[in-house]
C-alpha cells in the first residue's frame, strides 16, 4: 500500500516545485494556484465570478468525496510542512488533540473576508504565508519559519488546529464518502499507523480515526504491516449523535464570532483608507479601497511583473502597489501579466485591450523643466503627447493612462505621474 503514499507524495512534490517557480516568476503557464481555497473564496465574493464559483464548488466536492486531500496535495504551504517533517526525520508522531479554537479563528478570518476585507486573511491564510515567504517578505519568512518550528515539535499542528481553510475543509471532510478507517479484524493495535500519522488523528486503542483532522497523506496505509488500515468507504456502523458540551460551546462561539467578524469586515472595508493617498495601483485594481480590502499580499503579481515596478506592502501602502522608481520605471503597454496571475481577484482579470485603455494615473508636464527634446512624444504608447511646432509638447489628458513611459524617458525629470481616485476605461 506504500505505492499510494509515494504517488500522492510525488504529485505533491511537483505542485510544490511549480508553486515555488510560479511565485518566483520563473514558470507559470498553468494557473493552478487559482484553485487555492481562500483566493477562490475571495474571487467569488469580491467580483462574483462564475468560473471561480465552479472551481470553488469543485474543491468542496472533491473534499466531500475524498476528504482533506487538498491539504496534503494542493496546498503548497501544507506540502512544504510535509517535506520539512521529512527533512527533520521525525520517526514518531504523537497523538494530537483537536482544539475547538480553530473554529473561532476560521470564523473571524472568513467572516471579515465575507464582510468585505482580506485584512485578516493576509496574516494567517496558508497560501498567503507561502507566497509572502517565497517572495522574501519579512513577514512571510517570519511566519513560515515559526510554523516550520512547530512542525519540528508537533508536525502538522498548524494544519489541524490553526489554519482557517483547514478548519472548514475538516468539517466538510467529516462527511466525506472516502475515509481512513481501521479494520477491527485485521488491526492488532500495534500503533505503527498512529506513530506515522503527521496529524496525530489515529487512536490505536479504540481503533478510531478522526477524519476531520486527517489530511489524507496516506502515510498510514504503508505503515501497517497487517493491512489493517484502509482508505475507502467504511462499513456502516450505527453512530449516536452526540455533539458534546465542549464542541457545542465552541460551535456557538464560532457562530457568534462570525456575525461580529462580518460586521467588522464591512466597517474595515469602509473606514481604513483615510490615511492613504496618491497610490498608483496595477491596472484592474480599480481603487485604493478595493485593493486594500481584496489583496492577499501573496506577491505573485510582484514576482511575475516583467518590468518589476510592482512592490510589496510597505509603509506607504499595506498591499501591493506600483513604484515608478523601481525596475524599468514604467508599466509595460503590451503586458497584463499581473491581471492574469492574481488568484484572489484583487486585480481583475482584464484583457490586454482593456488594460491598454485603463487609466491608472495621470501624467503632468512641468514646462519650466521641459527641454523640448520631444522624447516623451515618441515614447508615449497611447499617443497622448504630441510635439508642437515650437518644440514644446502638449499632453492630451483624455488619452493618458498613466503608464509612466514618458516619465521614464524624460531626461530632465519634467514629468510626474499622479494617482487617480478610481481607475476607469478611457
Amino acid at each position: 500500500m506504500k505505492k499510494f503514499y509515494y504517488i500522492r507524495l510525488t504529485i505533491a512534490g511537483i505542485i510544490l516545485l511549480l508553486s515555488i517557480l510560479a511565485v518566483c516568476g520563473i514558470f507559470y503557464p498553468v494557473k493552478f494556484l487559482d484553485v487555492q481555497f481562500t483566493p477562490l473564496l475571495g474571487r467569488v465574493i469580491c467580483d462574483f465570478s462564475l468560473a471561480a464559483l465552479v472551481l470553488f464548488l469543485i474543491v468542496i466536492a472533491v473534499t466531500l468525496i475524498f476528504g482533506r486531500i487538498y491539504c496534503s496535495t494542493i496546498c503548497p504551504f501544507g506540502i512544504l510542512q510535509e517535506f520539512a517533517a521529512i527533512l527533520f526525520r521525525k520517526k514518531e508522531n504523537k497523538p494530537q488533540k483537536s482544539f475547538g479554537f480553530k473554529y473561532i479563528i476560521a470564523a473571524l478570518t472568513f467572516g471579515v473576508l465575507i464582510g468585505g476585507s482580506a485584512i485578516a486573511v493576509r496574516y494567517i491564510d496558508p497560501y498567503t504565508i507561502f507566497g509572502s515567504a517565497v517572495s522574501c517578505s519579512v513577514f512571510g519568512i517570519t511566519v513560515a519559519l515559526t510554523v516550520l518550528a512547530i512542525v519540528f515539535f508537533k508536525n502538522r499542528f498548524f494544519c489541524t488546529n490553526i489554519c482557517p481553510a483547514g478548519a472548514v475543509l475538516g468539517l466538510i471532510s467529516k462527511f466525506s464518502l472516502f475515509k481512513i478507517y481501521l479494520d477491527n479484524d485485521m488491526c492488532v493495535s500495534c500503533g505503527l499507523c498512529a506513530k506515522n500519522c503527521p496529524s496525530g488523528c489515529i487512536n490505536k486503542d479504540e481503533k478510531l480515526v478522526d477524519n476531520e483532522t486527517c489530511i489524507k497523506c496516506l502515510k498510514c496505509l504503508g505503515a501497517c504491516k497487517k493491512g489493517g488500515v484502509h482508505y475507502g468507504i467504511p462499513p456502516k456502523v450505527p453512530v449516536k449523535f452526540n455533539i458534546g458540551r465542549r464542541n457545542f460551546i465552541w460551535t456557538t462561539a464560532a457562530f457568534v464570532m462570525l456575525g461580529g467578524a462580518l460586521k467588522a469586515g464591512v466597517e474595515i472595508a469602509d473606514k481604513t483608507m483615510k490615511k492613504f493617498r496618491d497610490i498608483i495601483l496595477p491596472p484592474g485594481a480599480v481603487s485604493e479601497n478595493r485593493m486594500f480590502n481584496k489583496c492577499l499580499n501573496c506577491n505573485l503579481c510582484v514576482e511575475n511583473c516583467p518590468n518589476k515596478i510592482l512592490t510589496n506592502a510597505d509603509e506607504k501602502f499595506p498591499t501591493v502597489h506600483i513604484d515608478y522608481t523601481k525596475g524599468e520605471k514604467f508599466c509595460k503597454y503590451d503586458c497584463n501579466e499581473c491581471s492574469k496571475v492574481c488568484p484572489s481577484g484583487a486585480i481583475k482579470k482584464i484583457s490586454l485591450e482593456e488594460k491598454q485603455k485603463t487609466r491608472i494615473g495621470m501624467a503632468a508636464i512641468n514646462s519650466e523643466k521641459c527641454s523640448k527634446c520631444g522624447i516623451c512624444s515618441f515614447e508615449c504608447p497611447a499617443s497622448a503627447i504630441t510635439r508642437l511646432s515650437d518644440g514644446s509638447v502638449s499632453l492630451n489628458g483624455l488619452k493618458c493612462i498613466g503608464c509612466g513611459k514618458c516619465k521614464a524617458a524624460c531626461p530632465t525629470g519634467a514629468i510626474d505621474i499622479f494617482a487617480v481616485t478610481e481607475q476607469k476605461m478611457i
